[in-house]
Parts: structure tokens; sequence; C-alpha cells
């Protein structure tokens, strides 16, 4: 498998709120991958991305290495890992007044050759592709995704929403929070594609398979796309992994 990824602060926001991790997994064939876009002012969200992408990966990686891990029991293993980093976020805020409300959303999970399975809470979001289509993997936890679901307003509508960027659900702003789990089949040549809304809002899905189609390297799809979203204004921070098989 080869994987790649890219972060930037985008042309409007003065910092960088955004992170990523991804880490080989050599003991299991793997890799665990994450991104998370932090909330709660500057440092705090920076603080708030970073402390969760770590923690997750590390929960992650030493369970897989872990010689009595049961096989298949990932759903487990990554809601748990998801607990732990909310947890870590939430008690760092308590601790210090100055990162107060602070949070972030997560999307990561593991990928082999055969299968990914991810989990996330708010609007980062993970996308399957293929020659042949994209999928939106995830589910957006945000204000117009329940609108659309409740049938208010159409897809179209709410990819201008003027409430679009209100997320329903985050790590570390309270004392536990509930992560979706998903499964996706995988073959040669496919991908997963992680990524901040800072990319989604930018490019549409047609474009971003349109360059997976395009390009064989993830490196050249993940610094393309980036390059088109940094075209259009970047207006949040933007980063992008993508594994494929």
């Amino acid at each position: 498998m080869k994987s790649f990824g890219i972060t930037d602060k985008g042309k409007v926001r003065s910092e960088n709120q955004d992170s990523y991790i991804i880490e080989n997994c050599d003991r299991r064939k793997c890799v665990i991958a994450v991104i998370c876009d932090g909330m709660g002012g500057a440092k705090a969200g920076d603080l708030a991305s970073r402390l969760s992408s770590k923690e997750f990966v590390s929960r992650v990686y030493e369970s897989l290495v872990e010689p009595r891990l049961i096989i298949g029991n990932h759903e487990k293993l990554l809601r748990d890992s998801c607990a732990d980093a909310n947890g870590v976020v939430y008690e760092y805020s308590r601790f210090d007044a100055n990162y107060n409300g602070m949070g972030t959303t997560l999307v990561g999970g593991i990928i082999t050759r055969r299968k990914a399975c991810l989990v996330n809470v708010g609007d980062s979001r993970a996308y399957y592709l293929s020659k042949d289509e994209i999928k939106q993997i995830s589910r957006d936890h945000s204000y117009v995704e329940e609108l659309v679901a409740m049938g208010a307003i159409s897809r179209e509508e709410a990819a201008h929403h003027p409430k679009k960027n209100i997320i329903t659900r985050a790590l570390g702003v309270d004392a536990s929070v509930e992560s979706d789990y998903f499964e996706c089949p995988l073959h040669k040549g496919d991908g997963i594609l992680l990524c901040s809304d800072g990319l989604s809002n930018m490019v549409s899905d047609k474009e971003i398979h349109d360059h997976f189609r395009e390009n064989a390297l993830p490196k050249d799809v993940c610094s393309k796309l980036m390059a088109l979203a940094l075209a259009r204004g970047a207006r949040d921070n933007v980063s992008i992994v993508l594994i494929k098989t």
C-alpha cells in the first residue's frame, strides 16, 4: 500500500488547527491514519487536534501489536480509541481554563489491502475511491446534514447553507462522545481518502475522483487537490490523507 498526507493553513486562517498522522503497522500489514480538525481558538484548537490524533493512533497501534488481540475486533478497538482521545482532550480542557470548550473532529481508522475500518466524529470525511466511483463513507455530524436527513433541505442546498459549518458532535467537549463506525471492502487500486472540511468545502466529489483516476501516486493526488483548494481561496485549514491499495 502507498500513502501520503498533506496539510496547509489555507489562505485566510493565521494558524493551522488541523493535524494528521499516518502510521504503518507491519505486524498487522495495515496503515493507521487519522485527521483531526480542531476548534476553540487558535491555541486550543491546535492542541485539541494534536492531542486527539496522537492518542488515537497510539492506542490503535499499541493494541494492534499486542499479540492477544482478537483479529476482527476492530470496531471495539476504534471506538475505544476514539473515546480515549475524547477523554484526553476533555480532561485537559478542565485542567486549564484557557482551553475551556476546546474540541476537535476526528476521522480515521485501520486500512488493509482488503478492508477499511473507520470511525468519525464531526464533519471531517472519509471517501472510498475506485477507478469507477467515489463514495462518501462517513456521515457528517452537522446541522445541515440533519436538515438533509429530515428532508428539510436538498443535498445541493446543504452545500451552500449559511450554517453548514456548525457541527453537532465533537471530541473533547463532553466527558463522553459517540463515534460512528464503518467498514468498506477494498480491491487492488482502490483508495481511502480522509479530509477536513477545508477540502470538501472547496473541491467537489467529482473533482476528487477525477484527480484520483488521473494520478497513480497518492502524493500527486493530494498535492493537486491541495493546489486546487488553495487556488480557490481555501477559507479554512486543509488536510488530506490518501491510502491506496
